[in-house]
């Protein structure tokens, strides 16, 4: 069994509450957009961290970490990218790799809008964080914590930080 905390779209910015919100979790997972150096290396202090690039990463965060990740983990089938759409309206790259790789759990970040989607046509859930940063266009800071445990995704919880404006 491990329990995740799943964030994206920092932008470059550090919510010290995660220190508590996921201090029960074996992972941090990034779903990119994650800004800065210092919020990768913060991060990777903190816990074990498996993250991917996003579009405002720049080039030595995209040598630190991959664009898409596909790994299993507790016997889930994990497939995360920043840029993916949302079921059913995929872009095609993210069509492709769902084709490809076949996971039971999608994970993307990017569009800044929390979603947790049974996506029946691939066979998989489909996840969203939504953004912790405090710039964008989103309303709330919100993130995520779930559980892999024996080929199932369970005790998927929303972690609301509050309004972006709002510190």
């Amino acid at each position: 069994m491990q329990k995740i905390g799943l964030i994206s779209d920092t932008h470059g910015y550090w919510e010290e509450k995660l220190y508590q919100t996921l201090a029960d979790c074996d992972e941090i997972w990034h779903a990119g957009d994650i800004g800065n150096m210092d919020i990768a290396d913060k991060m990777e202090a903190f816990k074990p961290v498996r993250a991917v690039f996003g579009n405002i990463d720049d080039g030595a965060m995209r040598r630190r970490y991959a664009e898409t990740l596909d790994f299993e983990l507790e016997g889930v089938r994990v497939l995360m990218t920043h840029i993916g759409g949302r079921p059913p309206k995929y872009n095609k790259t993210a069509l492709n790799l769902l084709q490809l790789h076949q996971p039971q759990l999608f994970i993307v970040g990017h569009s800044h809008i929390l979603l947790v989607q049974y996506d029946a046509v691939f066979g998989c859930l489909h996840l969203n964080p939504g953004a912790l940063g405090i710039e964008g266009w989103h309303k709330q800071r919100t993130a995520m914590t779930f559980v892999l445990n024996a080929g199932k995704i369970e005790q998927i919880q929303v972690v609301d930080f509050g309004l972006r404006g709002k510190l």
